[in-house]
């Protein structure tokens, strides 16, 4: 997954763009919630103290009269509006409010009132919010000239502003220890994070400490459990570079062990030539040299193209299988016939589209097809095939010339390497290059006898229909 751009690649900012907001949610929780239970504990308290007082005047109610008669208790009521901090009023009535005492527009309960069973509820009086406690029960003896059982309702309010004092006050103690915690919790994962990323800062310095020829695998003591694989990544690119960088330098040895010869046999054969005097033998000689420096020059290209096929980036283009083939028919079948050698191409009528890199493969193609037809001699039979199997699109060079014995079948292929029974010349880079192109393409390069054992058959197996990945060569 790719990190967001304005994260900066840092883990200490992305750990901090997830974790921040997920505090502050939980901070913004942790507020609602605290807010919650300090109106639920105000309520609580403040509830318990004003059904005290509607018990209280309950308590004072006579109807020995025959009417309804109160004593009020004074100096509870004084107590409780101290409490209240804030002003206090009460009603008495009959539930069918011919007989009220007190306050006679105190909100009414939203619900209906249950005996014995006290009801909480706000509401608004001479445009003050209050809070309002309810009860209702039957009275003993009936009013005078009422019949039947007969309840009264009591109801006691209060002012909000001690009550909302207190639940601001455990509000604000929720916050302040919420906040201490935040900040606590951050300052601890700030360090948490600074110190687990110590082993990281050390991991980098180490890479940055070590030579540039220094290829050696990195030790793994101390390394915590989680950069193990970060180490072994390290470690399998640094073997990568190293297997790279011997076949470089192995290359370079054998490719100026390889000019050097023929540079130096084409010196001595123009000091020869600078020496003759008869036309007809320098004729010769020049014969000579010219057939020498092409055979330099044919090295030359192909040691360029196999360092091409080792280094460069991959360039595939949509191509057609069979287009290739005939083209590369058409451009090698005048030197085919001037060897006597039979050129053919066997390939299906229809398309077989693919993606690949044209240059390459050409070389490698006619690097094939030029071993088949100098080795193969006059009368040998030359074929390029083309074919498709499921994602894979296949070229085969067939011949059925003298081929290659069968102890040297495992090593075709290898750099330099040459037959022990080849008579011409040649740099033995020919199956290389076009081994180094097919794994380039995702695919192998398989050699084996020909049809009946006779010659030689070399494919390039490339996985290279569709929309194949293309691998940046060798490692």
């Amino acid at each position: 997954m790719k990190m967001p751009r304005w994260l900066g690649g840092s883990i200490r900012r992305m750990l901090l763009a997830v974790l921040v907001p997920g505090l502050l949610l939980v901070f913004s929780a942790e507020l609602w919630l605290a807010w919650r239970t300090a109106s639920e504990a105000a309520d609580a308290a403040y509830d318990r103290s004003l059904l005290g007082a509607v018990k209280s005047i309950d308590s004072s109610i006579s109807t020995a009269s025959g009417g309804l008669g109160v004593e009020l208790p004074y100096r509870m009521l004084e107590f409780f509006e101290l409490t209240a901090n804030g002003q206090v009023y009460y009603r008495v009535a009959t539930e069918d409010g011919l007989v009220e005492i007190g306050s006679s527009d105190l909100p009414p309960p939203p619900k209906p009132l249950l005996s014995g069973k006290p009801q909480f509820h706000e509401g608004v009086y001479f445009g003050e919010p209050v809070r309002v406690g309810s009860y209702a029960r039957e009275l003993a003896t009936p009013l005078a000239g009422q019949a039947g059982p007969q309840r009264v309702v009591i109801q006691v309010a209060e002012t909000l502003e001690a009550r909302t004092g207190f639940q601001r006050s455990l509000v604000l103690q929720s916050v302040a220890r919420d906040f201490l915690l935040v900040a606590v919790a951050s300052t601890l994962f700030g360090l948490a994070i600074a110190w687990a990323m110590r082993p990281l800062a050390r991991l980098r310095q180490d890479v940055e400490a070590r030579a540039p020829q220094d290829l050696t695998p990195m030790g793994s003591d101390g390394v915590p459990a989680e950069l193990l694989p970060l180490v072994g990544a390290i470690n399998h690119h640094i073997q990568r570079n190293h297997e790279q960088a011997e076949a470089r330098r192995q290359f370079v040895d054998d490719a100026s062990h390889q000019l050097r010869t023929p540079l130096t046999t084409l010196a001595t054969q123009v000091a020869f030539a600078q020496r003759e005097a008869d036309p007809a033998a320098l004729r010769e000689v020049m014969d000579n040299i010219r057939q020498q420096l092409d055979e330099t020059i044919r090295q030359t290209n192909q040691m360029l193209s196999l360092a091409k096929a080792d280094s460069a980036a991959p360039e595939p283009e949509a191509l057609d299988a069979v287009v290739l083939a005939e083209d590369l028919v058409r451009r090698w079948w005048p030197l085919a016939r001037e060897q006597g050698v039979d050129l053919g191409l066997h390939a299906p009528m229809a398309t077989l589209p693919f993606r690949g890199e044209p240059g390459l493969l050409k070389e490698a193609l006619s690097n094939l097809l030029h071993n088949a037809i100098r080795h193969g001699g006059a009368g040998c039979h030359v074929t390029l095939a083309v074919a498709a199997e499921g994602r894979l699109v296949r070229f085969s060079v067939v011949d059925d010339g003298p081929g290659l014995p069968p102890e040297e079948l495992a090593r075709a292929g290898e750099r330099f390497f040459r037959g022990r029974h080849g008579q011409l010349p040649g740099s033995g880079l020919g199956l290389a290059i076009a081994r180094t192109v097919a794994e380039r393409h995702g695919g192998e390069m398989r050699v084996s006898a020909g049809p009946e054992g006779r010659g030689l058959a070399v494919t390039m197996e490339l996985a290279g229909t569709g929309d194949p990945s293309l691998h940046a060569g060798k490692p």
